[in-house]
């Protein structure tokens, strides 16, 4: 078995469920945990056997933040989310005490814009890069659109639209513009469609009030495998190069699961 070295029991500090099956789970953090907005860790609990079962998570509190936060949604069949979903403020998960991932702004050079493109859950790394300063004072303007099915799927909605964050500079936060889609409902505010189709159509950028352009565009994109699959397509296609460790680029995607 893997050394506790590598990870410890932490405590369920907070369980909040926005639907039945969609809920954010907050936990005390290990002493020493580091990382960058954007990155994930791994969650585990005991199986029907004794044998932790892991999975990862990204990170929704900011770096500065004591208490560590994670937006899941349970899936039938699942081995971990059903289990998180039923602990309760006092229980307790381990968490490992190494982050990983490269949904970060690191990946970039230059730009003028950044837009955070999420699905469901994919939402969770773009919280915490907004929870932290440094986005704010790298960037002229942020969009962040979050598509869902329903909605009632519509996870942190009040937060992002009225944001404020202790350690975000009130007078930065006009920065940020942000929208919502809802796919399966006809929904008052929100924009109607999977986000390929509002890029296609040009509707996204004109609810944003602005263009897209590799030049001076960075696009962030967390979400599920197919609209991954489609925006990466729809992205390179139009010249934004995916950006690499020794080649940055103005696109970076990452899968949720």
């Amino acid at each position: 078995m893997q050394s506790q070295t590598k990870y410890s029991p932490q405590t369920v500090t907070g369980m909040h469920f926005w639907t039945p099956t969609i809920f954010s789970i907050k936990t005390t953090r290990p002493a020493g945990l580091t990382f960058t907005p954007g990155q994930f860790v791994r969650l585990g609990l005991p199986g029907d056997d004794g044998q932790l079962i892991w999975r990862a998570f990204s990170f929704v509190n900011s770096p500065a933040e004591d208490t560590l936060e994670f937006y899941a949604i349970t899936v039938p069949g699942g081995q971990l989310s059903p289990r998180l979903s039923q602990l309760e403020v006092g229980d307790e998960l381990f968490v490992d005490h190494t982050a990983y991932g490269f949904l970060t702004l690191d990946r970039f050079t230059g730009g003028d814009d950044l837009w955070l493109l999420a699905t469901g859950t994919g939402l969770a790394p773009f919280v915490s890069i907004l929870r932290d300063p440094t986005v704010w004072q790298r960037f002229e303007r942020i969009f962040l659109v979050h598509s869902v099915r329903w909605e009632r799927d519509l996870a942190y909605y009040e937060e992002l639209k009225h944001f404020s964050h202790p350690d975000v500079d009130p007078s930065l936060v006009s920065k940020l513009h942000f929208a919502v889609s809802v796919t399966r409902e006809q929904t008052p505010g929100a924009l109607s469609g999977r986000i390929t189709s509002l890029l296609d159509s040009g509707e996204l950028e004109k609810a944003m009030g602005a263009t897209l352009d590799p030049a001076t565009s960075r696009i962030m994109v967390c979400g599920n495998p197919d609209m991954i699959k489609e925006l990466r397509a729809w992205f390179t296609q139009r010249g934004y190069a995916v950006s690499r460790t020794a080649t940055p680029g103005p696109l970076v995607l990452e899968k949720q699961w």
